[in-house]
């Protein structure tokens, strides 16, 4: 018992260091993640592309997560999960680099996709060994730490990304972006603790996890929600060049107040989540898909447009705490797959919304059209929301491996 204390404090002395090495891993992923947006003008141009292809560079990543996520989670099975966050990180950086040195859109595209595959299990596997590192009460707030990397990536790497690809040329912003992940693979091997396997956790158990509904549906609001941020975000350039008649060097400070609102939006989710999670999806779900809807007409003005960029991040991030929480929480028996499964969700949710937003500016109905699909997902993910509660309130719970048991009294959900 008394080693048992005693590794318990260790433990906890070395949390806030290995949080901090996970979120400096977050930080390379978010600034690549989505300092595309910012350059989608440049590269098609370089490339002789339209934007709506060069969104294809948005999309591809996207889904590149969402395949490696289960992929790479699974292969990694057996593997400590210091290593595996180790092993991802390399293959981030090697993608960058591939990006960095395309010839062409294609070779582009390639690097966005190998560098994709590391996310999903990243923040997956990140997630749980964040969790992992605090009391049981803390859970979501460990979680939105990690996430922080990401947020602060958006009010500092992204712009800073977007000004150097602006100026010296989009190259170098991927050479950079390559650079960070080299110093979040350094930070990961010397602070994270090294958490090996738990014993008796098998792939069957994992995936166990999707037999219970709630995870199930806990994914799709995350698919729907986190997508309607990205309708609207990956064709913000334009948007805002083209309607609101921003100049191309104001797109930075724009990313910039996008990158202080997922800020704000991930500091609420991680403090609420672990108090009251399904009233902090119903209200930020439902925000957020009035201020995208009131965006389509708000990106006419300057001051409208960058308010709405403001809320729009901080709604849409604020709901990634209390969703990844939900998930460890409903697959609490086997978290790991279906935290890195997840993440996936929210990239596929970034991938269809692109593609959808694309469509419809295609379709010549203007380049605030993603505007109002980006509404009708978040309105869809919280009719979800309400749905989850129901069911959550007349059927009796079903652990990770499936099993059931009679439903408790709701607590704070």
């Amino acid at each position: 018992m008394q080693r048992d204390r005693s590794s318990n404090s260790g433990k906890g002395r070395a949390a806030p260091l290995a949080l901090l090495a996970l979120a400096v891993g977050a930080f390379g992923i978010g600034t690549t993640e989505f300092v595309i947006m910012g350059l989608l003008p440049e590269i098609a141009d370089d490339y002789g592309v339209s934007i709506p292809t060069a969104g294809l560079l948005v999309t591809g990543y996207a889904l590149g997560v969402v395949v490696g996520a289960p992929l790479l989670t699974v292969l990694g099975n057996r593997a400590g999960r210091k290593k595996m966050l180790m092993l991802l990180m390399g293959l981030f950086v090697l993608g960058n680099l591939v990006s960095a040195l395309a010839p062409s859109f294609g070779l582009m595209l390639t690097g966005r996709v190998v560098a994709s595959l590391a996310h999903g299990s990243f923040f997956g596997i990140g997630s749980v060994v964040a969790a992992g590192l605090v009391a049981p009460d803390r859970k979501a707030a460990a979680i939105a730490t990690m996430f922080t990397g990401l947020t602060v990536a958006n009010i500092v790497g992204v712009p800073l990304g977007t000004f150097v690809g602006q100026v010296v040329g989009w190259r170098t912003t991927f050479a950079a972006v390559a650079a960070l992940g080299v110093l979040g693979l350094l930070g990961i091997a010397r602070l994270v603790p090294d958490t090996p396997r738990p014993l008796g956790t098998r792939l069957g158990g994992e995936l166990g996890a999707f037999r219970n509904p709630q995870v199930l549906l806990a994914m799709a609001m995350t698919v729907l929600g986190f997508g309607g941020v990205f309708a609207a975000i990956t064709y913000i350039a334009p948007m805002m060049t083209e309607v609101a008649g921003y100049s191309d060097g104001a797109v930075t400070w724009l990313l910039v107040l996008f990158g202080i609102g997922m800020f704000l939006g991930n500091l609420l989710g991680g403090r609420y989540a672990d108090r009251a999670l399904m009233p902090l999806l119903y209200v930020t779900l439902g925000g957020l898909a009035l201020v995208l809807a009131l965006f389509t007409f708000a990106a006419h003005d300057k001051v409208l447009a960058a308010v709405a960029i403001v809320l729009v991040g901080a709604l849409g991030f604020a709901t990634v705490p209390p969703l990844q929480k939900r998930v460890l929480d409903q697959a609490h028996g086997a978290p790991t797959l279906a935290s890195a499964v997840n993440i996936g969700a929210f990239n596929l949710g970034n991938a269809l919304a692109a593609w959808l937003g694309g469509l419809v500016i295609s379709a010549g109905l203007g380049y605030t059209a993603p505007n109002w699909v980006g509404a009708l997902l978040a309105a869809a993910a919280l009719g979800l929301a309400l749905w989850s509660a129901v069911l959550e309130r007349r059927a009796p719970v079903q652990d990770a491996a499936g099993a059931t048991a009679p439903a408790p009294a709701p607590v704070h959900h």
